[in-house]
């Protein structure tokens, strides 16, 4: 055997279909595509974006838009409970760094957002972007101070 002598298997190498090449070929004229239309035309089939609707008014563009988004300004807190804060032992004054370097918040998005799960036990001051009102009655109640940065 030598390697002019291969060929691919029998039936598995097919000849591509030769469209427009005159009428006598069965395949002239309109190559296959019918007459007119979008399908008929170059680069027809492909290139729609996703909700095209052939010319028609899409979808989203039909049904009504009602409410306000507020997604550019909007703001996202990275939230830590007193059960969380428990951990940090030995702190008077409890800064979002002092958290964040403690291991307790991984990421500080756009702030910190105190929130009231667990119990408070001892008087701190804490420092955060905001508090939830039930976080700000435990922290004034075991005598401790909240302060917004």
């Amino acid at each position: 055997m030598r390697i002019e002598d291969l060929k691919p298997a029998e039936g598995s190498k097919k000849r591509c279909k030769r469209v427009g090449r005159g009428v006598g070929s069965g395949h002239g004229k309109t190559s296959c595509k019918g007459h007119k239309g979008q399908k008929a035309r170059s680069g027809g089939t492909k290139g729609k974006r996703a909700g095209f609707e052939g010319g028609q008014m899409p979808m989203q563009r039909r049904l009504p838009k009602r409410g306000f988004k507020n997604y550019p300004f909007s703001r996202e807190y990275a939230t830590v409970n007193f059960r969380d804060l428990a951990k940090i032992e030995g702190i008077a004054v409890i800064t979002p760094e002092i958290i964040f370097q403690a291991g307790i918040l991984k990421d500080m998005k756009d702030g910190l957002k105190v929130l009231s799960g667990g119990e408070m036990t001892r008087p701190l001051t804490i420092r955060a972007n905001a508090f939830s009102a039930a976080a700000l009655s435990k922290i004034t109640g075991a005598g401790g101070k909240a302060e917004v940065i």
